[in-house]
């Protein structure tokens, strides 16, 4: 079975930001990721982390314009100075926080210059984070396009051409299987063309993005299995909004 995780910028809703690692624990759940940690200092996030024995698994690079519609830069021409301000502040954040892994957000672009901006931002940024953060693993990840429309990664044939271009040993594919059966409708499938690609995996329900129980469009019980056979190392964390109480929606931990 999989190493799980839980999304905590999306669970526990109720509670502010700053008393979900301790309510997470409480349910029984030790490894969590965030979006974005920015709004917290890093220092009292670790030692929230610290005193609940829990592991941040993966942050997002920042995207301070979110609420009015910005999805990062790094994809953004004429901005590769913000991006590289961001990803500085994100590579501080994941050394306080010890966080193995940090996702690139492309943003809301389209076309070859776009391409080429995010294909020089990941050559920067995984330079740089070899030399800073000698154990951190960057991702791309594709996102569908009715979740997100103009993302610019929407294609895991598109991950891959720029992660070939590439060629970096710190850089890799973030797996979303809800993001991957919007875009494919054959999680499974995707899996076997694209996986041996991926350091982080997220899951979610393909109907309502709520928690990935059994019985779903998406066969999670198979989908594990296969992780498990493929010899799958990294973390399997559940990125979804609950349906209902987050504690009790956790029995998909086991169920699968």
């Amino acid at each position: 079975m999989p190493r799980f995780a839980l999304n905590i910028t999306l669970a526990f809703a109720d509670l502010p930001l700053s008393a979900r690692i301790a309510a997470a624990a409480r349910a029984g759940v030790k490894r969590v990721e965030m979006l974005f940690p920015y709004a917290q200092p890093a220092n009292e996030l670790a030692a929230q982390l610290e005193q609940h024995g829990a592991q941040l698994v993966l942050i997002n690079t920042p995207a301070d314009d979110w609420a009015a519609g910005g999805r990062g830069c790094a994809a953004l021409p004429g901005q590769t100075a913000r991006f590289q301000d961001e990803f500085a502040r994100a590579l501080e954040y994941t050394a306080a926080l010890h966080a193995p892994v940090l996702h690139v957000m492309a943003g809301l672009a389209q076309g070859e210059a776009a391409r080429d901006v995010f294909v020089e931002n990941l050559a920067w940024a995984s330079d740089r984070a070899a030399q800073d953060a000698p154990g951190l693993t960057l991702t791309i990840e594709p996102i569908n396009p009715i979740d997100m429309p103009g993302y610019f990664l929407s294609d895991f044939d598109q991950a891959d051409s720029i992660l070939d271009d590439l060629d970096r040993p710190n850089l890799a594919l973030q797996f979303d299987a809800y993001h991957a059966y919007r875009l494919t409708n054959d999680v499974l499938g995707t899996w076997a063309q694209h996986g041996h690609r991926a350091a982080h995996v997220q899951v979610a329900a393909a109907e309502n993005r709520a928690e990935p129980l059994p019985g779903g469009a998406i066969d999670y019980s198979a989908f594990f299995a296969r992780l498990d056979a493929d010899g799958y190392a990294g973390v399997v964390s559940g990125e979804y909004v609950p349906a209902g109480d987050t504690t009790a929606g956790l029995r998909w931990m086991r169920a699968c």
